[in-house]
C-alpha cells in the first residue's frame, strides 16, 4: 500500500511538475548579413528598418527592406527563393501584416502596398515541402499632402484590406480596400475609400487589431489613443496616458488587448472595456518589467497570449500576460530592428545588424502557474480581476480561464450540503438503533441501511437530476416550509406516543417508528399541498422570479440541494453503519452499571455510551466526507455542472472530480488543459489524504482520552 501510493504521487508530480518549467528562447538557424556574393547563406546588412514574415513551417523567412523589395530566403542555405520589388525608389516605412502572413509599405510620396504571401505545401515523396508565392498585391495611393509618413500599420482581410498611416503633420490617413468578386464570372471589383483625420499629436506608432475595426495609436508624450472604425471611418476617439513615453504598441490576439512597451523597459498590458454610461475605454491592466531598455518591439503570439519583447542592446524577454508570467530573458548579442513569431508560436525570428536568426521558442504551458490557478485573473473583456474556470470556447482566439477555486469551492459546497443532511441522520439514526430500537426491527433495520450503499451513484445522480429536480423545483416553497415542520412534528408525535398508555406502548414494541413515519407523512403531504398557495401568496406566483428580483439569486432547477440530498442518501449508510457498530461496541457493563446507578436510557447514551463511541462515530463522518468529496456521478448529473463560485443553495457548482471526467476526453494529451487536470487530481488526492490524517489523529486523541490510556 505504500508502494502503491509512493508511485501515485509521482505519477502525478511527473505530470504537472512540466506546467511550472519556465519558457526557453534558444538560437535555431542564422543567415549572416555580409555581401551576397561571398556566400549562399549571407545577404546584404539589414538597417534599422526591416518586415519580417515566418512561414509555419520554419523553412523559409520573408523580409522587406527600406530598398522596397520583398525577399523570400530559405533558413537551410541562406538562398533567395523569392524575389519581387513592391515600391520601386525604396519605402520609408515598412510593417509585417496583422493578423495574417504579408507585409506592408509606404514610399515618401505616399505610394503605399499591401502583399499577401502565401505558404504553398506539397509532398513530393511524401516529403514536404514549401514554395512561396506573393498571394495578392493590392498597390494604393495615400494623400499625404507633402507631409512624411511618421507610422504604419495594415491588416489584409478576405473581403479587403486596410492601411492606416500617421503623417508628421499631425493627422493620420485611414485606407479601406473593400473587394467583391462575382461567384459566376470571378470577376474582381475593388473599391477604395480613404479619410483623414486630425489628431491631438503626432503619432509615433500604430497598430491595427487582428480582426475588429479598431486602431490603437500613441504620442511621444506618453499618450495612448483608440478609434474605432465605422464605415471607413475612425470614429469615437478614446485616450489614455502612460507613465513614461511608448515606444512599441502591438495587440494581442483577438485585438481585446493592447501591448504598450515604454522607454523606461516596461510593458503594460491596457484593456479596452465598456464603463458603463462612459462607454468602453482603455483600461491598465497589469505591467511587466521588460527585458532591459527601452522597449523597441513587441510581437503577440498568433496562438496565446504570450508576447515577446526587445529591449535596447539585444535584450529579448518571454511573457504571458493572462498568466502575469515572465518566462525566459535574455540577449541576442545586436539591436534587434524586427521581431516575428512563427505562425505555430513553436519559433520566433529576429533581425539586427548581424542579420537574420531563427529562434526555437519552447514554453508549452506559459497560461499556468499558481497564480492562474489561485488568484484572481484580469481576463479580457472582463471588468474586474475573478476567478473563472472556461478550458475551451468557440474561436481561435479564446482566453483559457484556468482557475480551480471555483473547482474547490465547488467541492466544498457539494460536501457541506451532503454532510449537513447526512450526519444528523446518520449518527442520530445509529444512536437510536442502537440503544433504543427494538431488537426485531433493529433486525430489520440495519441491514436494509447497509443495502442502500449499495445502489450505484449514476443511479442517484439519474434520478436526482431528472426525477427530483423538476418535483423539487415545482413544490420548493413547501419543502422550504419543511425546514422548520418537520422537526416540530417529530417532537410532537414522539410526546404523543409516551403520552399512550404504558400497556399500549409496550404491547406494540417498534410502534413508535410506525407512528413517526404517519407523523412525517402527513407533515411532508400538507406541505406539498400548501405549496402552491404559500407560492402564491408569499412569492408572488412564483418563487424563482421573486428570489431574483429581491436578492438577485438565480434558480436553477440542478442545484446544490438537489445534489445535497442526493449525495446525503450516498453517504447516509456509510456514516450509519460504521456508528452503529461503534456504538454498539461499547460494553454493556458501562450502560449497564451506568443504569445501575440510576441513570436513565438518555442519561446513559449521552453521558456513558456517545463519549465512548465517540473516535469511532467521528471516524465514521470523516470517512463519510472523503466519500462525498470523492463524488463524481452524481454531482456530474443533478448539479448542471457549472463552475460557479457561489454558496447560494439555488444555483449548481462543479467538483473537482467531475471536473476530471468533463473534461478529461477533450484535452489534448500533455497539453496545459491535461496536466491542469492532474493538478486537479494532486489538489483532490491531498485533500482527502489531509481529512483523513486529520481524522485518524482526532480519532487516537478521543480513544485515548475517553479509555484512560
Amino acid at each position: 500500500m505504500v508502494l502503491s501510493l509512493a508511485g501515485i504521487i509521482v505519477f502525478l508530480v511527473a505530470e504537472i511538475l512540466p506546467l511550472f518549467v519556465p519558457g526557453r528562447v534558444v538560437p535555431d538557424a542564422r543567415i549572416e548579413a555580409r555581401a551576397r556574393t561571398e556566400a549562399r547563406a549571407r545577404i546584404d546588412a539589414i538597417g534599422s528598418m526591416t518586415a519580417v514574415v515566418v512561414d509555419p513551417r520554419r523553412t523559409h523567412v520573408a523580409t522587406l527592406r527600406e530598398d522596397g523589395t520583398l525577399r523570400v530566403l530559405d533558413w537551410t542555405n541562406g538562398s533567395t527563393v523569392l524575389e519581387r520589388e513592391l515600391l520601386a525608389g525604396g519605402a520609408a516605412l515598412v510593417a509585417p501584416l496583422a493578423g495574417s502572413p504579408g507585409v506592408a509599405g509606404i514610399a515618401a510620396d505616399g505610394r503605399a502596398v499591401i502583399a499577401g504571401i502565401d505558404w504553398r505545401v506539397s509532398y513530393p515523396d511524401g516529403i514536404a515541402e514549401v514554395t512561396p508565392a506573393v498571394a495578392s498585391v493590392m498597390a494604393l495611393e495615400v494623400e499625404t499632402r507633402g507631409a512624411a509618413p511618421r507610422a504604419l500599420s495594415a491588416r489584409l482581410d478576405p473581403g479587403g484590406a486596410t492601411l492606416v498611416v500617421a503623417l508628421d503633420d499631425g493627422s493620420l490617413s485611414l485606407v479601406q480596400v473593400a473587394v467583391d468578386v462575382n461567384d459566376f464570372t470571378g470577376e474582381r471589383e475593388e473599391t477604395v475609400s480613404a479619410t483623414r483625420i486630425s489628431t491631438p499629436a503626432p503619432l509615433d506608432h500604430l497598430a491595427l487589431a487582428p480582426e475588429d475595426a479598431e486602431v490603437f495609436a500613441s504620442a511621444s508624450d506618453g499618450r495612448i489613443f483608440w478609434w474605432e472604425v465605422e464605415d471607413g471611418t475612425p470614429v469615437g476617439m478614446r485616450q489614455a496616458r502612460s507613465e513614461a513615453p511608448v515606444t512599441a504598441l502591438e495587440p494581442l490576439i483577438g485585438g481585446r488587448a493592447l501591448l504598450a512597451g515604454r522607454s523606461d523597459g516596461v510593458v503594460d498590458v491596457w484593456f479596452a472595456l465598456s464603463r458603463g454610461r462612459a462607454g468602453r475605454e482603455l483600461v491598465h491592466v497589469r505591467r511587466f518589467d521588460g527585458p532591459g531598455g527601452a522597449i523597441g518591439h513587441l510581437a503577440g503570439s498568433p496562438r496565446g497570449r504570450s508576447f515577446l519583447a526587445a529591449g535596447a542592446g539585444g535584450s529579448l524577454g518571454l511573457y504571458h500576460s493572462t498568466a502575469h508570467r515572465e518566462l525566459w530573458t535574455g540577449h541576442t548579442g545586436s539591436a534587434i530592428s524586427a521581431l516575428a513569431w512563427a505562425p505555430k508560436a513553436n519559433a520566433a525570428a529576429i533581425a539586427s545588424a548581424r542579420g537574420l536568426e531563427r529562434l526555437r521558442v519552447d514554453a508549452p504551458h506559459p497560461e499556468a502557474g499558481l497564480a492562474s490557478y489561485f488568484s484572481r485573473v484580469w481576463y479580457e473583456g472582463h471588468p474586474e480581476p475573478e476567478f473563472i474556470w472556461q478550458s475551451t470556447g468557440g474561436s481561435d482566439e479564446f482566453e483559457p480561464k484556468l482557475s480551480l477555486v471555483p473547482l474547490v469551492t465547488g467541492t466544498l459546497k457539494g460536501t457541506i450540503y451532503a454532510m449537513l443532511l447526512a450526519i444528523p441522520l446518520g449518527v442520530l439514526g445509529a444512536l437510536y438503533t442502537s440503544q433504543f430500537m427494538a431488537p426485531s426491527l433493529q433486525r430489520v433495520v440495519k441491514p436494509t441501511v447497509e443495502l442502500m450503499a449499495s445502489l450505484p451513484s449514476v443511479v442517484l445522480g439519474f434520478l436526482a437530476g431528472l426525477w427530483l429536480a423538476p418535483r423539487l423545483e415545482a413544490v420548493l416553497p413547501g419543502m422550504l416550509l419543511l425546514l422548520p415542520s418537520l422537526p416540530v412534528a417529530v417532537l410532537l408525535a414522539g410526546a404523543a406516543w409516551r403520552a399512550l398508555p404504558a400497556r399500549w406502548t409496550l404491547r406494540f414494541q417498534g410502534g413508535e417508528i410506525l407512528f413517526q413515519a404517519v407523523a412525517i407523512s402527513g407533515v411532508v403531504w400538507l406541505c406539498v399541498r400548501a405549496s402552491p398557495a404559500i407560492e402564491a401568496a408569499l412569492f408572488g406566483g412564483s418563487f424563482a422570479t421573486w428570489l431574483h428580483a429581491t436578492t438577485g439569486l438565480e434558480y436553477d432547477q440542478r442545484n446544490a440541494i438537489v445534489a445535497g440530498i442526493a449525495m446525503g442518501f450516498a453517504v447516509i449508510p456509510i456514516i450509519f453503519a460504521i456508528s452503529e457498530d461503534a456504538v454498539s461496541n461499547v460494553p454493556r457493563s458501562l450502560s449497564a452499571a451506568s443504569l445501575a446507578l440510576g441513570a436513565t436510557p438518555w442519561q446513559t447514551m449521552v453521558r456513558v455510551v456517545l463519549p465512548a463511541a465517540s473516535p469511532g462515530i467521528f471516524a465514521a463522518v470523516m470517512i463519510g466526507f472523503g466519500r462525498a468529496i470523492g463524488e463524481t456521478m452524481i454531482v456530474l448529473m443533478a448539479t448542471g455542472n457549472t463552475p460557479l463560485l457561489d454558496w447560494s443553495p439555488f444555483n449548481g457548482f462543479r467538483t473537482l472530480s467531475a471536473n476530471i471526467a468533463v473534461e478529461i476526453p477533450e484535452a489534448p494529451h500533455g497539453g496545459t488543459l491535461y496536466r491542469t487536470l492532474f493538478v486537479s487530481a494532486t489538489l483532490l488526492f491531498a485533500l482527502t489524504f489531509a481529512i483523513n490524517g486529520a481524522a485518524e489523529l482526532v480519532r487516537e486523541r478521543l480513544r485515548r482520552r475517553f479509555s484512560g490510556a
